[in-house]
């Protein structure tokens, strides 16, 4: 039974107290209309709990802006919400449309630094954030005395000569909750193998991250990127004010999963509304997404904490078939990924969980 600012509802008391679901919750299809994101469809997302989300149809199925009763979840970056007609696929030219958002997704052949395999000169973080949605499905659903929300759709990544992969998308959120759930099917449909990469660019902006503000993790071992592979948990789950000219880091965790296989990261910030508390959390099974890396960027204008849980560390697919972790998708064959994301507004909120991420944490 949903609650609903403070008192719970049945589905026959709520139905009396409102003339459609979209009063309370729902998803409202738009389009973009000005700058470098016109005709960009969108979807506006929203359940009863204070959470708003907008869904970029035409990328990828990814999600931009996020709020919690008005106050911003995600750091948005100055290039907005790019149309995909912009994307420039090699090198770095990825950065020219990562528009941050809540959760932009990286694959699906490929992730991390730009690389050369096996004769491909393959970009910054591959295209699937880049293409447009089709089969586009919505609407709101009773189960019982549950009402949920969703948004489904299909992403297809190919080439003639070579990948056809296929990405359906569900984004489904239960009336009354403070959270979103992602669940992602990849099916090889073409007819031979291919090379497959996943990584969800989660990113945590203001007013989540500032100072004082924490990473929660059960990680076991942290190691950084860019600083010649040294220990650096005493620098990866601390965040400070904005630093004119910092350098990006990257930190890769090797998590701790709870007994039901799952691991929750956070970005919290217990002093947000004098004392309120505020953070941003996602919850994924690691069996899925084995990898975990950590974007630190307190430099002014890009100030942001990414949370990536992903098949891979971000060095590339040549790296990671040089080193034996690039995942092969036979014809026909599938992977499936379930990502939770969710906010916590209240001390006691917090505390809990820091419990559930603490190795072994439930």
């Amino acid at each position: 039974m949903p609650e609903l600012y403070g008192v719970k509802y049945s589905r026959e008391d709520l139905l009396k107290r409102v003339g459609v679901m979209e009063q309370i919750a729902g998803v409202r299809i738009g389009e973009l209309a000005d700058g470098v994101g016109r005709g960009i469809r969108t979807a506006e997302f929203f359940n009863g709990s204070g959470l708003h989300v907008n869904i970029l149809i035409d990328r990828g199925l990814d999600i931009y802006n996020a709020s919690y009763d008005g106050i911003p979840l995600s750091w948005i970056s100055a290039t907005g919400p790019t149309h995909p007609s912009y994307f420039e696929a090699s090198g770095l030219g990825w950065r020219r449309s990562f528009f941050g958002g809540l959760l932009l997704t990286c694959g699906l052949t490929t992730i991390g630094a730009p690389s050369v395999d096996q004769g491909e000169a393959l970009g910054l973080h591959g295209r699937v954030s880049n293409l447009p949605a089709s089969c586009l499905k919505y609407g709101g659903e009773w189960q019982g005395d549950t009402y949920t929300i969703y948004l489904e759709g299909e992403v297809r990544e190919a080439v003639v000569f070579g990948e056809n992969l296929l990405l359906h998308r569900r984004i489904e959120g239960r009336l009354g909750e403070a959270k979103i759930s992602v669940f992602d099917t990849v099916t090889n449909e073409g007819y031979q193998s291919a090379p497959h990469m996943m990584l969800y660019h989660i990113n945590a902006g203001f007013p989540v991250v500032d100072k004082d503000a924490q990473l929660l993790a059960a990680s076991s071992s942290v190691v950084c990127r860019d600083s010649g592979g040294e220990d650096a948990r005493a620098d990866d789950h601390t965040f400070s004010a904005p630093i004119p000219g910092f350098q990006e880091q990257v930190f890769f965790h090797e998590m701790v999963p709870a007994s039901d296989g799952y691991v929750t990261v956070a970005v919290v910030n217990p002093g947000f509304g004098s004392g309120r508390g505020l953070g941003l959390y996602v919850h994924y099974r690691q069996r899925e997404l084995r990898c975990f890396n950590e974007w630190k960027m307190m430099g002014e204008g890009i100030y942001s904490v990414g949370m990536e849980p992903a098949t891979n560390f971000v060095l590339g697919r040549a790296e990671a078939r040089r080193q034996g972790t690039l995942q092969i998708l036979e014809p026909g064959e599938q992977r499936k990924y379930h990502l939770e994301l969710g906010v916590v507004s209240s001390p006691a909120e917090i505390e809990q969980l820091k419990r559930r991420t603490k190795p072994g944490g439930r």
